[in-house]
């Protein structure tokens, strides 16, 4: 569909003329709609994993500033996995009930009122409220981003659209925790929240404009009662295991919150069997690859999803650095996530996807361990190079498990895999913050006294053991999982590929009679 097209219902003419003329000075391929379609969608993309990094930085002066303590905002951060995991698996379904544009819209509108209020809170329950519905708006952005490039685009330029989707998504992690530090430390953290109702704003301008009215896919019917479940099962177990180490609260309510979150999640369980349309199908886990990648991906993220939580607190409660010095430090994670997309389709081609990702399981603990073992003297230098190799290991295992995830997955059940795929991760993330924090708190509790240094690196070497145990899966998977997407072959089928070359090289040199 054509600018024009796009345009015909739109009430402000003389915005959208600038805008065009503007965009007219760009080259042909540029301001071809192949072009604008994913970067308007990638403004929200941008604003989402911008604001995921910044707030990390944040959060002693946060927590300072609304009464308590930084490991207590570790609810902020599971409110708001909680509520992508609980929302992801029916944005398709709005989508498809509401119109696409207008639901990606109303999740922009939603995470500019979250942001706004996590500004205003002035205490941990309005912060934590605040964040969860954040993760609302959040959870609809990243999934309609990709359908309705899906919906919009020819497959024989979706390559190149997904690319332009991606780029800001990938940048915007490298600038958050320098941006969220600087903010925090020369102006007000009420700012880095502040930040995304201009973007917000420029997103929703920009969708209003360039996305064409999409057709809605084939309507499926909505399964209420295992969105109540799961609702139920997530918050329930993610809560109530935060709240376990938490003084200011009773233990009992900590461990009805996590019997009520499992029990519904059997229940669901039991229910799924025999649910016409599962809003999260199980029986899709019957798959081996699959099946083994998700686990080896929910343990590895238990570890590794911690990280963003404990490493700015210990820069800053351990060692005293300020939260742009420790922003200046960490984002370098993220440089190195960007730099091995650039080269990780060659190393799974090389050693296939399952050593590639059960080294970089181990790989990744060894650097956590080496993390834990900072101390105030460490060279600054060093522990950014420590930060950098890590992040090329952490961006080889989440590059190549998306891929793994559904190489044996036929296509009729893509989507009962995506969805399962997408809940994963912001619930095990959940679950390594509260881990986490959990072990912080309970290691300052059994000294006695205020969190040290000493709780850190206690919590590091834990974090690491557990991700260590992400090897596992990928240790009893085939070698060749997966390749018919890596071009991965064995050492045997090599060796036949090769006589089988030779071969065929001496038939057609053989002298004819």
């Amino acid at each position: 569909m054509g600018k024009q097209d796009a345009l015909q219902n739109c009430q402000i003419r003389p915005i959208v003329n600038a805008l065009l003329r503007y965009v007219s000075r760009f080259p042909p391929d540029v301001a071809h709609v192949d072009r604008i379609i994913p970067l308007t969608l990638a403004v929200a993309l941008f604003m989402e994993n911008m604001d995921a990094t910044v707030i990390a930085t944040s959060l002693p002066a946060i927590a300072a500033d609304i009464g308590t303590t930084p490991v207590a905002l570790k609810l902020a951060f599971t409110a708001y996995f909680v509520a992508l995991a609980i929302f992801i698996p029916v944005s398709a379904w709005m989508a498809d009930k509401f119109g696409a544009k207008n639901v990606f819209r109303a999740a922009i509108a939603v995470f500019i009122l979250g942001s706004i209020a996590c500004a205003f809170a002035g205490s941990l329950h309005e912060f934590v409220l605040a964040r969860f519905v954040k993760g609302m708006g959040g959870a609809m952005m990243s999934p309609l981003a990709r359908l309705i490039l899906l919906r919009t685009t020819d497959r024989t330029r979706l390559v190149d659209a997904m690319a332009w989707l991606t780029i800001p998504a990938l940048i915007a992690p490298t600038m958050g925790p320098p941006v969220g530090g600087f903010l925090t430390t020369y102006l007000s953290w009420h700012w880095i929240f502040l930040i995304n109702v201009p973007i917000g704003l420029i997103g929703l301008v920009l969708i209003t404009i360039f996305l064409p009215r999409i057709d809605p896919g084939p309507q499926r019917p909505m399964d209420f009662i295992g969105f109540t479940l799961l609702g139920f099962a997530f918050s329930g177990i993610v809560f109530g295991l935060s709240l376990v180490s938490m003084p200011v609260l009773p233990m009992w309510l900590a461990a009805v919150s996590t019997g009520v979150g499992i029990f519904a999640g059997i229940v669901y369980i039991a229910y799924s069997r025999h649910a016409a349309h599962p809003l999260l199908d199980l029986n899709i886990l019957r798959e081996p690859t699959f099946r083994g990648t998700v686990t080896g991906t929910t343990i590895f993220l238990i570890g590794v999803g911690a990280i963003p939580f404990l490493l700015p607190l210990m820069l800053q409660l351990g060692f005293g650095f300020s939260p742009f010095e420790s922003g200046m430090v960490t984002f370098v994670g993220a440089f190195g996530a960007l730099i091995m997309k650039f080269f990780a389709g060659r190393l799974y081609m090389t050693i296939g996807f399952r050593s590639a990702l059960m080294w970089a399981a181990v790989l990744t603990s060894i650097t956590m361990v080496i993390k834990g073992s900072f101390q105030p003297g460490t060279p600054v230098v060093l522990m950014m190079a420590v930060i950098l190799i890590a992040g090329i290991f952490r961006s080889t295992y989440f590059t190549g498990q998306n891929a793994l995830t559904f190489s044996e997955i036929d296509d009729d059940d893509t989507g009962p895999a995506t969805a399962i795929h997408a809940v994963v991760r912001p619930i095990a993330t959940a679950l390594g913050v509260a881990l986490a924090g959990g072990i912080l708190e309970g290691s300052a509790q059994l000294r006695g006294g205020e969190i040290e240094l000493a709780d850190f690196q206690i919590a590091f070497y834990i974090i690491a053991a557990v991700s260590l145990l992400a090897a596992v899966p990928f240790l009893l998977m085939s070698r060749t999982a997966g390749s018919a997407i890596s071009g991965y072959r064995s050492r045997a089928e090599r060796a036949q590929a090769l006589a089988d070359a030779e071969g065929a090289g001496h038939e057609a040199n053989a002298p004819r009679l």
